[in-house]
Parts: C-alpha cells; sequence; structure tokens
C-alpha cells in the first residue's frame, strides 16, 4: 500500500509539475516577451547536458553504449529528433499561440493516437471502450475549440494544429521508446534527446542570432521549465508509473491539463469556460475508457490458458 501510495503521489507531482512548467511558459511568452524558438532550443540543450552529465557520474561510459549499433543509434535519432525535440517545440508554441491549459489538454490527445496506430498495426477493428474513447476525445476538442458554436472559433488554427501535432508527435516517440527502453534507462535516453534535440532546434532558430536578453525573472523561468519541467517533472512520472503501471499513470497524469488550466487561469489571465469544464471531462473520460481497456486486455493475457 505504501509503494501505491507513493506512485500515486508522484505520477500526480510528476503531472502537476509539467502543468506548472507549461504556465512558466506561459508567463515567459506572455509577460517576458520570449519566444518558444528561442526557449526551447535553450530549455532543450540545458536538460540534456544536466541529464546526462548525471548519466554519465552513475553509468560512465555505458552512456555512449547506443551509438555503438548502427539500429540503436538510428532508433535513438528518430526517438529524438521527430519524437522529443518537435513535441517539445509543438507543445510551447501551442502554449504561446493560446494558454497553457489548452496546450497541455491537446496534448492529452496521444493516447487515443497511440491506441489508432496499435489498431492499424494489428490490422484490428476497435473494440467498444475504444471506440466510446475516440467519440470522447473528438467531443472534448470540440467543445474546447468550438463552445458549442461551430461558427465562431475560440482557439486559433495555428494553436489547434500545432497542439494536434504535437500530440501525434507523443505517439511518435511513445511507440518508439519500447526497443530503447529494453536496453537503456529511460534517463540515459531522454538525456542524449534533449541534447540531440537542442542541437536541432538551436541550429534551425539561432537563437543567439535574436537581440533578446532575458530579465532576472526571465532567467529564473527558464531554469524552472529546465529544473521542474524536465527533470522534476520526468523523474517522478516514471518512478511513480513504476509503482502503480502505466493504466494508473494516465490517469493520475491527468494533473498535468488542471494544474495549467487553473494556474493560467487563476494568475494569467486566461479565460475558462463551463465548455472548457466540459471539454476537459469528456477528454478526461477518454483518458479512463483508455485505462480501463488497458487494464481488460491485461486480465485477458494472464487468464489466458497454456498450451502444452
Amino acid at each position: 500500500m505504501n509503494k501505491k501510495a507513493a506512485g500515486v503521489f508522484l505520477t500526480i507531482l510528476g503531472g502537476a509539475s509539467w502543468g506548472l512548467s507549461g504556465s512558466m511558459g506561459q508567463y515567459l511568452f506572455q509577460y517576458e516577451g520570449m519566444d518558444s524558438r528561442w526557449l526551447v532550443p535553450i530549455r532543450l540543450s540545458l536538460s540534456g547536458i544536466i541529464l546526462l552529465i548525471w548519466c554519465f557520474v552513475r553509468y560512465g561510459k555505458f552512456t555512449f553504449d547506443p551509438w555503438k549499433r548502427r539500429r540503436t543509434a538510428a532508433l535513438l535519432l528518430a526517438y529524438s529528433l521527430p519524437g522529443i525535440a518537435l513535441c517539445q517545440f509543438l507543445y510551447f508554441l501551442t502554449i504561446q499561440l493560446s494558454s497553457a491549459g489548452m496546450g497541455t489538454i491537446l496534448q492529452d490527445l496521444s493516447p487515443v493516437m497511440i491506441l489508432l496506430v496499435s489498431c492499424l498495426a494489428q490490422k484490428k477493428m476497435p473494440s467498444g471502450l475504444q471506440i466510446a474513447s475516440i467519440v470522447l476525445a473528438l467531443s472534448g476538442v470540440f467543445l474546447l475549440v468550438t463552445h458549442g458554436n461551430l461558427h465562431t472559433l475560440q482557439v486559433s488554427p495555428q494553436a489547434l494544429t500545432a497542439g494536434v501535432l504535437c500530440a501525434a508527435t507523443v505517439t511518435v516517440y511513445n511507440m518508439l521508446a519500447a526497443p530503447l527502453q529494453v536496453k537503456y534507462p529511460v534517463t540515459l535516453m531522454q538525456g542524449w534527446a534533449f541534447l540531440l534535440g537542442g542541437g536541432l532546434m538551436m541550429l534551425i532558430f539561432r537563437p543567439w542570432t535574436v537581440a533578446y536578453v532575458p530579465s532576472a525573472m526571465g532567467v529564473f523561468g527558464i531554469f524552472f521549465v529546465v529544473a521542474v519541467g524536465n527533470l522534476i517533472a520526468f523523474s517522478a512520472y516514471i518512478k511513480g508509473i513504476g509503482y502503480i503501471g502505466p493504466e494508473k499513470g494516465i490517469l493520475y497524469g491527468f494533473s498535468e491539463p488542471v494544474t495549467a488550466a487553473v494556474v493560467s487561469t487563476m494568475f494569467l489571465g486566461s479565460s475558462f469556460t463551463l465548455w472548457d469544464l466540459c471539454g476537459f471531462i469528456l477528454i478526461f473520460l477518454m483518458m479512463v475508457m483508455i485505462s480501463l481497456d488497458a487494464r481488460n486486455k491485461k486480465k485477458e493475457l494472464y487468464q489466458k490458458p497454456e498450451h502444452s
């Protein structure tokens, strides 16, 4: 019971930390004049350097082991660049174009995308629970984006596009992570992913060419999104799901959009209407459906009789 309680606490803490990081990103864009194209390369690079130093202290030369095999190196590159790096950029771009609450809730569409890709790969029709989760996800996004009125959009098309693409990149790196996690600690994978992603974003956006000098609060905000949004959130969430499993982790990780919505509404002036609340509830119910479906499949696997 102690491990279960610790798992619940750590998973909620991880999600809430990601939500706080998103809210800090909104503050930096809204009040400090930062741009996601300037912030994300710096955030990724700093996070990657810190994690890889920690990995080298703990694992020594094993830190460089992924690059010794061509297939593993190719997987890590795919996981890092179109997966982690693009996800981080699109996440903060969505926040910059809308709000932290909207950015996090659109990112949480990824479970239903993973479900659809899995069904296509296995050439299977979705189950009843899976179909219900898809309907709930689409209904939730509809309410968030339109507030029930088809003639007006509450979110810009650019923000909606960035948010949905962000969820797609979460799907990419989740499906590429499995073969890497068999061989390497998640912290090692993330360290390389952050560093490679930061390097790519540096080359694309060249933040050193931008005439922007952050204030003292801006510097604090950068370190906050690195320490809280990458290091604390990631470590707490991964440790938490190790205790309670990914099925429950999906549900408790909903603390991320809830935290972001509360903070951005109370302190950053973002609007949060009854329509938004209904949209959040429907997307949370989608996660409940997916969690139940995953739990049922696990039960079927354990109950399946063995053949001699």
